[in-house]
């Protein structure tokens, strides 16, 4: 950590919303480029930062600010040119040296303490005090602040957010509960609220402390997929971690209730705690889906069967009858689930489906959970389909909240709803979609059940499939031409807990065997560098290979993965741009991911059909990185359509993409896969996460490791089992 006594000469940019500036400062007679969350930061000032020196390839070397204070001046000249930099509203150059001559080095003791004391200077009046007050007070507040939080090692940005939310009552709210941080203020955890408590002398039994970590270990364990948490389960991790007795941390549990801030409810003869947004996600989709499902509807006057086979006659195909039924299922039922495995005719079924509606007039929308499923979707079906956010109509609100303007009080207009890859579907989206589906709308959710759940809490496909009371169609038989695809072939085989063929020749469906961690990590990046583009010259390694590992940490882990592939197919080279965040080096022509969802986040559209301007950047999204602009900033173009500008703020959304994990590659195809498998952590390294690996290639799968390990998975059919209400309220309402 690198340290500056400075002076601000000039402020090159400011974003006044979050307080990201880029300022040159003098120390002594040197001059410097500094960047970060400065919110109060005006020229004159003399300021002590605290930061990290890195080199931008455009404007060389700056220092990326951490900390930041504000040194007030002590000298008549040093008082005089502070007040002259406009930092203060009403007073300018020639004022500051009236009132400079007029008090001398007791000017700023004057203004903190005495400020009526300036009507003794002529040309300053009553009104020009008030502003003059006004405006010292709310800059000596925001330091103070600042000062105060950081002390505690909150960071610059978060002391914006903090100030936004209490305003003057930023510090009296932090020195009576700390943990209050943790509710309102995003990226404030639980153990940072603990560390400014302890510091504070808050008693360890405190109810605030007690309450707010049994809020922390609940919303820890949804993190993990889950929607509530067995009360056993909470009781003895909150008595571990709080090092509290067992009937404190029940009473507390009492005491969240009675705020409404828990919910306990029986679950499966068991005590559980919900927080209260999936609760209430859960009853919601619990009362519509069995709403829908048992609603009448009109009755669609058409020979379902000579509408089938003409649309056979049409394409020259032969359908199954499950896939028979499954078409028939859409025009019977208000709700019907389609699941199945690769090349068993989804999509044709999807297309077969839709057509018969659309020649009887009724309007048929399409969607998915995320924007490259959607556009996939789109290709094969030649309509138009949207991700369930832009379907809804994300905005943002008369509360300048994001929310969904499609719902209860303005349902989608439309017959009929297509949702395709529904595992993706978390119990929240859920709840979003089925509010804004009125009565009579049919819904049919297409997915494969087998693959990996949501990334988001619940297990909505599962649930909805087990509950027995939705129509479900299982797709089982394999099309012909799927059949030639040892891809598919494997699938199935993997899925049904058999060894896939490997090496069978001409075919796309490849194992390299390794040993040793290194050398599989040698042989992948040979094979995405050299072996492939050269097997297939229409093959880009950064467009058309991606690598899934199934973890983030070690050697094959993503983190690494990432790193390592980027030192072969973009490293740095002289003139090329580069920024540093956290632990990541990015450059011009990097390919990136989003790694969490962001509905504020502006996009403008550079190609492609549709709204020349938006906002939301979501979990999963794939780009390039254009430029790094004059400000430090990466610029992004998603999907060769969207573009995004990266302020400082937002880079810890941001992430290398040449290796991601095959959860993140959910609802996404790549011409071709390379996959390490390794031994690992058992909950891990299981059936479904290879089988959902593999089914994400469409023209090459590569395994490389230890065949060992595929066994190991293969053999290994238990995941990690989420805690999910869904199905057993929809049992219990139906019984």
């Amino acid at each position: 950590m690198s340290q500056l006594n400075c002076i601000v000469e000039d402020i090159v940019f400011k974003n006044e919303e979050n307080g990201y500036v880029v300022a040159h400062v003098k120390e002594k007679d040197i001059r410097h480029t500094i960047v970060g969350c400065i919110p109060y930061i005006i020229e004159g000032q003399s300021l002590k930062l605290q930061g990290e020196w890195v080199k931008h390839p455009q404007f060389g070397r700056q220092l990326k600010v951490i900390a930041c204070e504000e040194v007030v001046p002590d000298s008549k000249i040093g008082i005089e040119k502070y007040l002259s930099s406009g930092v203060i509203a009403g007073i300018g150059p020639v004022t500051a040296k009236k009132i400079v001559d007029k008090f001398g080095e007791k000017t700023l003791e004057i203004l903190d303490n005495d400020i009526d004391r300036l009507s003794e200077i002529e040309g300053i009046g009553d009104k020009k005090i008030k502003i003059i007050y006004e405006s010292y007070s709310t800059q000596r507040e925001i330091r103070n602040i600042m000062v105060f939080l950081q002390t505690y090692g909150i960071t610059p940005n978060q002391c914006v957010k903090i100030y936004k939310k209490y305003g003057s009552e930023s510090i009296k709210v932090v020195k009576e509960n700390p943990y209050m941080l943790t509710e309102d203020i995003a990226g404030i955890g639980f153990k940072s609220a603990d560390k400014i408590a302890r510091s504070l002398g808050i008693e360890a039994d405190s109810p605030f402390r007690i309450q707010s970590g049994i809020n922390y270990i609940v919303n820890e364990f949804c993190a993990m997929g889950n929607t509530y948490m067995p009360i056993e389960k909470l009781i003895k991790q909150a008595m571990d971690m709080l090092s509290a007795e067992k009937a404190n941390i029940e009473k507390n549990i009492y005491e969240c209730t009675l705020e409404q801030k828990i919910k306990i409810e029986i679950i499966d003869n068991e005590n559980c705690v919900f927080t209260m947004p999936y609760y209430y996600c859960e009853l919601g989709v619990t009362k519509k889906i069995i709403t829908l499902a048992t609603n009448k509807y009109d009755d669609i006057k058409i020979d379902i069967d000579s509408k089938i086979e003409e649309f056979e006659n049409l394409n020259s195909i032969d359908f199954a009858l499950t896939q028979k039924e499954a078409i028939r299922g859409a025009f019977e039922n208000g709700v019907e689930v389609i699941t199945g495995g690769p090349g068993t005719g989804k999509t044709t079924i999807i297309n077969c489906i839709t057509h018969i509606f659309e020649k009887e007039s009724l309007r048929v929308f399409m969607a998915a959970p995320t924007g490259r499923a959607a556009k996939r979707m789109s290709e094969a079906s030649g309509r138009e389909a949207k991700t369930i956010h832009r379907l809804l109509e994300l905005g943002v609100g008369n509360d300048e909240q994001m929310t969904f303007f499609k719902k209860e009080e303005c349902p989608l207009e439309c017959d009929v709803i297509i949702v395709d890859e529904a595992s993706m579907i978390d119990i929240v989206l859920m709840n979003n979609l089925l509010k804004a589906i009125g009565m009579g709308t049919r819904l049919i959710i297409v997915g494969d059940v087998d693959q990996l759940p949501s990334v988001g809490p619940g297990n909505v496909l599962k649930d909805v499939i087990e509950s027995g009371v939705i129509k479900v169609v299982r797709l089982k038989d394999i099309f012909r031409q799927a059949k030639e695809s040892m891809i598919i072939v494997n699938a199935h085989k993997i899925n049904s807990g058999e060894m896939p063929i490997l090496n069978k020749k001409d075919k796309d469906f490849y194992f390299i065997s390794r040993d040793g961690n290194e050398n599989i990590l040698n042989t992948v990046i040979e094979l995405i560098h050299k072996r492939l583009p050269k097997f297939n010259t229409k093959w880009h390694s950064k467009h058309h290979i991606q690598v899934l590992s199934p973890m983030r940490k070690g050697l094959l882990g993503v983190s690494n993965l990432n790193n390592s592939i980027q030192q072969v197919l973009n490293p740095n080279e002289e003139g090329k741009k580069e920024i540093k965040s956290r632990d990541i080096i990015f450059r011009t022509g990097d390919k990136v991911m989003q790694i969490k969802n962001n509905y504020t986040l502006k996009w403008t559209r550079v190609a492609g059909i549709g709204e020349k301007e938006g906002e939301g950047v979501f979990n999963g999204d794939v780009g390039f990185i254009e430029d790094i602009d004059d400000k430090n900033n990466p610029v992004v173009i998603f999907d060769n359509e969207r573009k995004v500008v990266y302020e400082d703020m937002y880079l810890e959304e941001l992430d290398l993409a040449y290796a991601i994990t095959i959860h993140k590659s959910q609802g996404s195809e790549f011409p071709v896969v390379v996959m390490p498998v390794f031994m690992g952590p058992p909950l891990l390294m299981n059936r479904n996460l290879l089988y959902t690996g593999i089914t994400r290639a469409k023209k090459l799968v590569v395994l490389v490791g230890n065949q060992k390990a595929i066994q190991f998975m293969i053999n290994n059919n238990k995941s990690f089992d989420r805690y999910s209400g869904l199905k057993w309220r929809i049992i219990d309402i139906i019984q």
